[in-house]
């Protein structure tokens, strides 16, 4: 099948949006396979996304933008949203859900980025780098000894034993260091790394602890005073996690009592929208302390390779009806089937829903060709192949089928 007819809606009226200046490798995805993209450098508003999205049908955004209910509930023709980063908490999934608008990131594209930056910090803060830059800066020349180790031989803690702490454990591994684990469920070791049973046990070893958790809300402030209580004296703490997951003033706490000898934070609970935008927080102007501006996986190679993940899935959707990898529409991924017209149908889940549509279809003597089908708690989604001389006729019958979200002619 000729992949660049895969979808029977005209290719020039297809509205694709990308926000946030997602990587120009996106942008050369959706052109080459024939689509016209419009790119905005910066975040919008609410308000500013409820007058662009009317006519969007694939929506790109980086961490900044929030689609809300009130955003979905204007985007009367929107198809999918690519997340072009690693979460997807901007979006409102439980809308997105009952809305029927498949949801896409790239949990994995930019592993390395971060697991690598992550060493490179227990490095500076080790040695004290830090001080001795900002002391060479002021004029100072502090050419000492004191208070600087070498990685070789410490112990790293790494809470969350997901795609990037298990990263940053092979690489700690090479760098010489013992490496332990905590993590809610039981995960297999990479290398000798060790699972500890709890957090409190991880914080007493751990000369250095890193926290590579999702945001959710088992995970929202759960390093607080008590937790860095259990922490190692002189021990180091680095987030380049999430920002809700950390009290910022029980940590700044910790620092000025000498009770951690260092931090790294990359991310807040409350960061500015733009660029240059002014900027507060609790840890500034402490010493041996790095802040970066959540850039843990801003990398050229990382943003390469989200804007190829992302747009790869938005494309297979919209030209396939393949969900692999959505967090709302349930995941189907099916091959293209010569000689039929395909239709996609996404309906709440309740019962009886499937069967309203084999009996409308076999009713009008519509043969079905193919048929695929997931639910989750919200929705179900089915697949169908049909005659092609009857499609139209099939995607008319389907839009009448009780409790149908969205239907569409795919090809």
């Amino acid at each position: 099948m000729d992949q660049h007819k895969l979808t029977s809606y005209p290719k020039e009226k297809i509205s694709i949006l990308l926000l946030e200046n997602i990587s120009d490798a996106a942008v050369a995805e959706f052109t080459n396979a024939g689509y016209s993209v419009r790119k905005l450098s910066g975040a919008l508003s609410e308000d500013d996304l409820i007058a662009e999205i009317k006519d969007v049908h694939l929506l790109g955004i980086r961490s900044k933008t929030h689609v809300t209910k009130k955003v979905l509930d204007a985007a009367k023709k929107l198809q999918a949203i690519g997340c072009f980063c690693i979460g997807t908490n901007q979006v409102d999934l439980k809308s997105a859900t009952e809305a029927g608008v498949v949801v896409f990131n790239a949990p994995y594209s930019n592993t390395r980025s971060v697991a690598e930056l992550v060493i490179g910090l227990s490095i500076m803060l080790i040695r004290r780098i830090i001080d001795k830059n900002n002391a060479a800066h002021n004029g100072t020349w502090m050419k000492e000894a004191t208070g600087s180790y070498e990685l070789r031989g410490k112990t790293l803690g790494i809470v969350g034993y997901g795609n990037i702490g298990s990263q940053v454990s092979v690489l700690a591994e090479a760098m010489g260091m013992n490496v332990m684990y905590y993590d809610v469920e039981t995960k297999l070791p990479l290398g000798n790394a060790t699972q500890i049973r709890t957090m409190k046990d991880l914080f007493a070893q751990a000369d250095i602890i890193s926290l590579h958790v999702p945001s959710t809300k088992s995970t929202a402030n759960m390093i607080k005073a008590e937790e860095l209580s259990y922490a190692k004296p002189g021990a180091i703490f680095i987030n380049y996690a999430r920002g809700e997951v950390v009290d910022l003033d029980a940590l700044r706490d910790a620092l000025v009592a000498g009770k951690l000898s260092g931090a790294a934070i990359d991310v807040f609970p409350v960061e500015p929208e733009k660029n240059g935008a002014a900027f507060s927080t609790p840890l500034q102007k402490l010493p041996n302390v790095i802040l970066t501006p959540h850039i843990g996986g801003s990398t050229e190679e990382a943003q390469h390779n989200i804007g190829l993940d992302v747009s790869a899935k938005m494309l297979n959707y919209l030209e396939k009806g393949a969900s692999f990898g959505s967090h709302t529409v349930p995941a189907i991924s099916v091959p293209a089937v010569e000689n039929t017209h395909r239709i996609l149908h996404i309906h709440e889940n309740v019962p009886g829903v499937l069967s309203a549509i084999n009996t409308a279809l076999s009713a009008n003597k519509i043969n079905i060709l193919g048929q695929y089908l997931k639910t989750n708690d919200t929705i179900g989604y089915v697949v169908l192949d049909v005659d092609k001389q009857l499609s139209a006729e099939a995607l008319a019958l389907l839009k009448e089928v009780p409790h149908t979200i969205k239907t569409r002619l795919l090809y």
